[in-house]
Formats: structure tokens, C-alpha cells, sequence
């Protein structure tokens, strides 16, 4: 009985050890990129007039790009991700990829000012159809961002799930806006995120075809130059209770995080688990 209890007492600290050298590991490699990959920020809506998960208070995302900025991140342009993804060059010291979805009108008068202020870029993925409508952004909105290093990249024509389409319609959705975004501000697009994250093998095909270099999707974590460039995960950045400290977390554990929302949905989808998904953070 004594051996049984001194294996399990060696059994449990082994286990902790190995648990404490990888959170360790995430905690003192966060900011390197070489050993932790890069975190891709993915946004949405900034502005005090909505409450949803997606709509960030100004104030908290202006905490949040203070942070990056006192603590010396660095926001990458898509050529240097682009580098880093082909092993091409060296990034800036603590790199961040900072993406907005859907083209919202506050990325402009909320998000923009404030990217400006702390020094930070990013791309905004952009839906053709809802470009110059109410709540969205305009051409010129965009174009005198895009002369001042903000950037671009297509979130399709209509924002349906490309996998809803057949082949022709996944040719129209990436080529069109791909087109007219090249046609308004005159540079390559060749960055997409994949509405609802969703594609298969045709949508895959279609989207190199097309002449795209990277797809991003909704799922978490970081990116590495091994990772497919078309299977690219994020870091989402969610409003809430504890915004600021939310935002840390992610920014610091975004492979913790990864694993718990993988495992989270992995058992959400087979019958006989998707009760204990429920009880699977996904912080």
C-alpha cells in the first residue's frame, strides 16, 4: 500500500512539474516569437454603442494598444508577416498582428485614432457589399487610412460562409473583392479571413487560384512559418467584465487558450460530450 501511495505522490508531482515547465515555458516565451509564434489580434467593432462580445468600449482598446505600446510590441505590417511566414527576415522585437473583421465605421473613428496615437497598424478585412452603407466603412474612409499604414484585406462580397457556395459562387465572392479592393486603393490584396472561419478543399483551391497568399480563420492560437498559410489561426479579442485582463491573458496564454477552446469544441460536437464541453473553459 506504502509503494502505491508513493507512486501516485510521484506520479502527481511529475505531472506538475511538467504542467509548471510548460506554463513556464508559454509565460517566458510569449514574448518571442521564435519559440511562441505569432499572436494575430483579431477585432471587430469598437464604440460605446453597442454591447456585445465583439463591440470593445474605446477606452478598454485604448488600454489594451497602450499596453503593447509601454511594453515595446511592435505592430507588423502584412510584408513583414509575410517574411516571417517564408522565413525570410527577422521580426521587430514582441510582434503583433492587429486585425479587424467586417469593415465597421468605428474602426475608423474610434480604432484608427487610436492605433495612431500608441503607433500601432493593422489590417482591416473588408465586405464589399456593405462598404458606404450605415455603420461601415467608405472608400475614402479607407483609402486616407491606407496612406497612412493601416491595410487591407477581402472578407468576401457578401460575408456568407464561402463552404454555402458552389464553385462559381466561391470564384465570384474572392476574385470580385479582391478586384475591387486593388481597383480603390491600387496595392495587392492578398490577405482574406474567411467569413465564419469556415472552408473546405474547393474554397481552398479557389482561394489560391485566386491569388491569395494567406487565409485567416476564427480558430485560436498563434502562427508559425510551418502552419498552413490558409489555415492561419487568431487571437480573439472579446469585450467583457475583465477586458484588460482578458486581453493579458490571451496575449500571454494563446496556446493555453488554443488547447482549451480545440478541446471545448471537439466535445461540443459528438453527442455523447457535448455536455461536459459546458464545463470547458474558453478563456
Amino acid at each position: 500500500m506504502k509503494k502505491i501511495l508513493l507512486w501516485i505522490v510521484g506520479v502527481a508531482f511529475s505531472i506538475a512539474v511538467l504542467l509548471c515547465g510548460i506554463f513556464s515555458y508559454w509565460y517566458f516565451g510569449a514574448t518571442n516569437y521564435v519559440l511562441t509564434g505569432v499572436p494575430v489580434l483579431n477585432y471587430h467593432q469598437v464604440n460605446n454603442k453597442f454591447s456585445t462580445c465583439l463591440t470593445m468600449k474605446p477606452e478598454n482598446f485604448a488600454e489594451q494598444m497602450k499596453y503593447l505600446h509601454d511594453n515595446d510590441y511592435h505592430a507588423i505590417t502584412q510584408a513583414q508577416f509575410d517574411a516571417y511566414m517564408r522565413n525570410e527576415g527577422d521580426l521587430p522585437d514582441r510582434p503583433v498582428f492587429i486585425t479587424f473583421d467586417d469593415g465597421y465605421v468605428d474602426n475608423y473613428e474610434q480604432a484608427y485614432p487610436i492605433m495612431k496615437k500608441y503607433g500601432m497598424k493593422g489590417t482591416i478585412f473588408l465586405v464589399i457589399n456593405l462598404m458606404n452603407t450605415p455603420g461601415y466603412l467608405t472608400w475614402d474612409q479607407v483609402t486616407e487610412m491606407s496612406q497612412n499604414g493601416m491595410e487591407f484585406g477581402s472578407h468576401t462580397i457578401s460575408h456568407k460562409p464561402l463552404t454555402s457556395f458552389d464553385q462559381a459562387g466561391v470564384h465570384r465572392e474572392l476574385t470580385e473583392s479582391k478586384a475591387v479592393i486593388e481597383g480603390y486603393l491600387g496595392k495587392p490584396c492578398t490577405y482574406i479571413a474567411f467569413p465564419e472561419g469556415k472552408f473546405n478543399d474547393m474554397v481552398l483551391a479557389e482561394t489560391k487560384a485566386a491569388g491569395y497568399e494567406y487565409g485567416f480563420t476564427v480558430e485560436t492560437g498563434r502562427d508559425f512559418p510551418w502552419d498552413d498559410h490558409y489555415d492561419l489561426d487568431r487571437v480573439p479579442m472579446f469585450e467583457g467584465p475583465v477586458s484588460f485582463k482578458h486581453f493579458q491573458f490571451r496575449l500571454t496564454f494563446s496556446a493555453f487558450s488554443a488547447i482549451l477552446w480545440k478541446t471545448h469544441k471537439y466535445f461540443e460536437h459528438m453527442e455523447l460530450t457535448n455536455t461536459l464541453a459546458a464545463h470547458i473553459p474558453q478563456p
